[in-house]
């Protein structure tokens, strides 16, 4: 497993940023996955996301400083895959970060999570741009 982390100063305050997000917000931005459906459960929500001809649902639930995440089911592009969405107030505007574990599950582990978890780097930087955009 390696880890990835992405972050990001937003000129807006965490409550109005919190306003714009939502799960399916926050898998749409990543730009990977197109969301297919949504669905409210006990614990948060699942979003059910396809894209380049692969599908993969994941499980979130909102925490005191933004969202956790991660892919469930025998779908997707990783054997594991957590990631952490938080908000932090910092001067006049907010602190986006993003941190994700990622694991293929393949063989050579050391080189194939290197791999994924550089693709996934750009994948966290492309969603805090957008939703980043989305409130200033």
């Amino acid at each position: 497993m390696v880890e990835v982390e992405a972050s990001q100063f937003v000129a807006a305050t965490p409550p109005e940023i919190r306003s714009a997000l939502s799960p399916s917000a926050i898998v749409a931005a990543e730009g990977t996955f197109e969301v297919a459906d949504v669905e409210e459960t006990g614990d948060g929500w699942e979003v059910h996301a396809e894209g380049r001809g692969i599908s993969a649902t994941f499980a979130f639930r909102e925490t005191e400083d933004g969202y956790v995440y991660e892919q469930v089911g025998d779908h997707g592009p990783f054997e594991e895959m957590e990631t952490a969405l938080s908000l932090v107030r910092e001067d006049d505007g907010t602190r986006l970060t993003m941190t994700s574990v990622v694991d293929l599950g393949l063989p050579l582990s050391a080189v194939t999570d290197r791999v994924a978890a550089w693709k996934r780097r750009a994948e966290l930087r492309r969603a805090l741009a957008a939703l980043a955009e989305g409130v200033e």
